[in-house]
């Protein structure tokens, strides 16, 4: 993904972006869960899942050492980071709050 187009979809409202790969078995354990949280957000939220084997970069530049790994921007800024297989009541938990 080209960063002027990340950056754009990250500045307004709430994001939640997924780093994970196809490899990764604690992140085919999560896609269910991820695929619950973009149908119940899809209003109030944007979801973006990121292969970091395709997409080097912002893995980098996000400092994401581990995967699967959530992070929650809200206009911008990043306010929440999950590590390692979650919830989809922790992850909603926090959602919420970000709304």
């Amino acid at each position: 993904m080209e960063k002027n187009r990340f950056d754009e979809k990250i500045i307004n409202g709430v994001t939640l972006l997924e780093f994970s790969a196809q490899w990764c078995a604690p992140c085919k354990a999560q896609e269910p869960i991820i695929k619950n949280i973009i149908t119940s957000y899809e209003d109030r939220a944007s979801i973006i899942e990121i292969n970091i084997d395709e997409n080097r970069d912002l893995a980098t530049k996000h400092m994401v050492q581990s995967i699967p790994t959530l992070i929650i921007f809200k206009d911008g800024k990043e306010i929440k980071r999950f590590v390692g297989l979650q919830t989809e009541s922790s992850i909603a938990k926090s959602l919420d709050q970000a709304l």
